[in-house]
């Protein structure tokens, strides 16, 4: 079905990635999932004589490849993601574009141009005499649950790990978390002529509306983080009522608390029922709340081993140090730190991540490539 023999270099493995259709189900009804680009990534390994295994969480692939080392090493792990967002409005998005040095199409800039460069570099190290192993983790479902990561964690661990997620090509040390909020106010429906009998659930949200804006200006103005700013919150979905002539009885918010590292879901919970709490003075206001989702900040101290030695071996292939930054998005570089594992988030440049239009550029694809041997070839010796 695919061509396995094809050169091995990051741009025609990377159009044959991005050919293959790996839109999250999760977030698509009926898309593609990771099956086929899984499969593909094996066979591509086997032909190649590195052996690669299929873990399955849930219905969802991912896969898990070893390059062992003679022994006495430290080991790596290199970590992708299998699949993509999905592709609406795009024209023709898995039939790669190349134009200026750039690659189009879904899934290149996030995260296919990364997951090449994993690969190549795996390749590599079968010829480095390393005596650490190093390991390939191209995980499934990381826009949206990350069943993936959290599965493969449960029989992968190494000395240090990469997730090779665009950051321009320079370091990433530090990512924003989030929490997921569901409020509901309670109210009492009766017909819209009898204020006496009603109360209004909606009215009454609009309250937790209101202190919610007031804890978004506190959050501003807290210390801000050196990487990452301040943390935030948002309302994102707000339902309720249940016909023009009556007073709504019940009103939901789902909202979202994106945090910073130090910061835990525990604290998040307690200050969202403390909002809540200052609120129930006024007997008529009963509401409910329940933590939806919760995913950890990422942080790593820029002294860590694996920091420094993709350092090193940044600024020889650049020319110059990279820049160290923090990003405001979420990765799975927060399980793989929460595992116990050090790790950095390095990657390719581009643009469109989940976007009309979505491209990498090769050349950094190259040199993430580079960047990645360098350090296994230090980090791994």
């Amino acid at each position: 079905m695919y061509d396995l023999s094809m050169p091995e270099s990051p741009t025609d493995l990377l159009a044959a990635l991005v050919r293959v259709d790996s839109t999250n189900p999760a977030l698509v009804p009926g898309g593609a999932g990771e099956h086929a680009l899984a499969r593909f990534l094996v066979d591509w390994l086997a032909a190649r004589g590195v052996h690669a295994d299929l873990h399955d969480a849930e219905g969802r692939p991912s896969v898990v490849a070893r390059v062992p080392g003679s022994g006495g090493g430290r080991s790596l792990i290199l970590c992708a993601h299998l699949d993509t967002v999905g592709a609406g409005g795009m024209h023709d998005p898995f039939e790669p574009v190349i134009r200026e040095g750039r690659m189009y199409g879904r899934g290149t800039y996030d995260m296919k141009g990364g997951l090449a460069a994993c690969l190549l570099a795996l390749l590599d190290a079968t010829n480095a005499n390393l005596r650490g192993d190093v390991v390939l983790t191209a995980v499934a479902d990381e826009e949206h649950a990350s069943l993936g990561m959290q599965s493969v964690l449960t029989r992968v661990t190494a000395d240090a790990a990469i997730v090779t997620e665009p950051t321009e090509l320079q370091v990433c040390v530090a990512h924003k978390g989030f929490t997921w909020h569901e409020i509901t106010t309670y109210g009492r429906a009766a017909h819209g002529s009898r204020p006496d009998l009603g109360i209004d659930a909606i009215s009454l949200m609009g309250r937790v509306l209101g202190k919610l804006e007031a804890l978004g200006r506190e959050l501003g103005a807290r210390e801000a983080h050196p990487l990452l700013g301040h943390g935030s919150v948002h309302a994102s979905f707000v339902t309720g009522g249940q016909e023009l002539s009556s007073y709504p009885e019940r009103c939901t918010l789902q909202l979202e608390r994106r945090t910073l590292p130090g910061e835990t879901t525990e604290g998040v919970v307690r200050e969202i029922d403390a909002l809540l709490d200052g609120l129930r003075a006024d007997g008529d206001f009963r509401a409910e709340h329940r933590l939806i989702l919760a995913r950890d900040a990422f942080g790593v101290e820029q002294d860590e081993p694996v920091v420094t030695t993709v350092m090193r071996a940044a600024a020889r292939v650049l020319g110059a140090a990279p820049r160290v930054v923090g990003q405001t998005f979420w990765m799975d570089s927060a399980f793989l730190a929460a595992a116990g594992i050090p790790t950095v988030v390095f990657g390719p440049c581009g643009a469109g991540a989940h976007a009309a239009e979505e491209w990498v550029d090769l050349g950094s694809v190259d040199r993430c490539r580079d960047v990645l041997i360098a350090t296994i070839r230090d980090f791994c010796a």
